[in-house]
């Protein structure tokens, strides 16, 4: 892809076990231009260690390598502590998985949000403007109250939102969104992923969207790299994921409930281990 955002090529991550290192992502490899790329894969598959390695956040004793890893045409395979402080939050974000442990519990909303803000505004009246306006966006009925609040006095649902505006605040270049609408309900999905998308059509940004959800996948991102045992094992255009060649990807449509039911016993998906060679 020509003028790529992020280019990733074969992307390894390892961990140490007693019997040596294990590798949990191999060989991974993708273009990001300024679309929506979605990941989708059951949980164990290496979808969230792929963010994770792209932000420099896999845990130590961990190891992340690649043949490549640019974003921006800046190599990030050796950015220094320093290099990753001027990209996280400002021109690569990421909407981790679980809020109750990615909030710090003994700061409040609000001055977890003006910290985000503060890359951006001149002054903290700014930044404080800017946080209460991305809570209303996010749907938060009343930011107010959210913002003097702490992290443990919100619903799960409300603080995926939380980490949601707080990504978003320094309108970064990449965003990774590590299922961000899991908790959500119908309505406050449908408006963040609306955020989303102007987002992405309005200011160019890349968006590495990672999910269980494979309907919500195929209808809201441009791509879709299917993941199996820390492989890609298949990649094709969204709105043509429903008619994926791969096993793997037909097996994961056969088990999804249908409203219209009635089938008994309920598929389950049949492995094969050349899947994961």
């Amino acid at each position: 892809m020509s003028g790529a955002l992020l280019t990733v090529d074969n992307l390894r991550i390892s961990f140490p076990t007693r019997q040596g290192r294990a590798e949990v992502v191999r060989g991974v490899s993708f273009t990001l231009g300024r679309e929506r790329l979605g990941i989708v894969g059951e949980s164990g598959s290496g979808k969230s260690q792929t963010g994770r390695a792209i932000l420099g956040l896999t845990p130590p004793p961990g190891r992340a390598e690649a043949d490549t890893l640019r974003f921006d045409g800046r190599d990030l395979r050796h950015a220094t502590a320093a290099d990753w402080r001027s990209l996280r939050g400002r021109r690569i974000s990421m909407v981790m998985q679980d809020p109750k442990f990615s909030l710090n519990p003994v700061m409040s909303i609000g001055r977890q949000l003006m910290e985000a803000a503060a890359r951006t505004a001149s002054s903290r009246t700014e930044a404080r403007a800017k946080a209460l306006a991305m809570l209303e966006a996010v749907q938060i009925r009343d930011p107010e109250r959210v913002f003097h609040a702490y992290p443990h006095e919100l619903s799960g649902g409300m603080g995926q939102r939380v980490m949601i505006a707080m990504m978003l605040i320094p309108e970064p270049d990449l965003l990774i969104a590590d299922e961000p609408t899991s908790a959500l309900d119908v309505t406050v999905q449908i408006e963040v992923l609306r955020i989303l998308d102007a987002l992405v059509k309005e200011r160019g940004m890349g968006l590495i969207f990672i999910s269980h959800d494979l309907r919500l996948v195929s209808s809201f991102c441009d791509r879709v790299l299917v993941m199996y045992a820390g492989r890609v094992v298949e990649e094709v255009k969204a709105s043509d994921l429903m008619q994926a060649k791969h096993p793997y990807t037909q097996g994961l449509f056969r088990c999804l409930p249908r409203i219209e039911g009635g089938t008994r016993p309920l598929p389950t998906l049949q492995r094969d281990a050349e899947w994961a060679r």
